[in-house]
């Protein structure tokens, strides 16, 4: 399955990738060092806690490498008039007008109007047009809203 993701997003994953193979491999290697030097390593606590961290990391890079390789990047078009992932959406609902941006998974940050593409509120704005309505459902009930621009 694809994740969809932008151009910031990207570079953002592939720093943290580079950061977790340099820099903490790295630090991981001399800890591990550093810990065979203080004896018998079955009864090593450094020793084990420093071995299941570098389980960790390497778990993480392979989660990193797995998402970058199945990565899309978002295209922002200018003067669309459909709902894609990468539009940044205003629509108007009984809570007032409203900005969204319609992003992957991976940049959600509803708390800085970035929504997912798989949440309920993207999947609803998803293929819309301006003035066409959209009802989400949501625990508080049902909420409609108008799409009033696409960016």
């Amino acid at each position: 399955m694809s994740t969809y993701i932008s151009q910031e997003g990207l570079e953002e994953l592939k720093e943290r990738l580079h950061a977790l193979k340099t820099e903490k491999r790295k630090e991981i290697a001399q800890r591990l060092e550093h810990a065979k030097t203080l004896g018998d390593l079955s009864e090593n606590a450094e020793y084990q806690e420093t071995k299941e961290e570098q389980s960790l990391v390497e778990s993480q890079i392979a989660e990193l490498e797995d998402t970058l390789r199945d990565t899309v990047v978002i295209r922002k078009g200018a003067g669309t008039d459909k709902v894609a992932v990468g539009s940044t959406v205003v629509v108007q609902s009984r809570h007032g007008e409203e900005t969204y941006t319609i992003v992957g998974s991976e940049e959600a940050s509803p708390g800085d109007g970035k929504i997912s593409n798989e949440s309920p509120l993207g999947k609803a704005f998803l293929g819309k047009h301006v003035g066409d309505t959209a009802e989400v459902k949501t625990p508080g009930g049902a909420t409609t809203y108008t799409i009033r621009k696409i960016s």
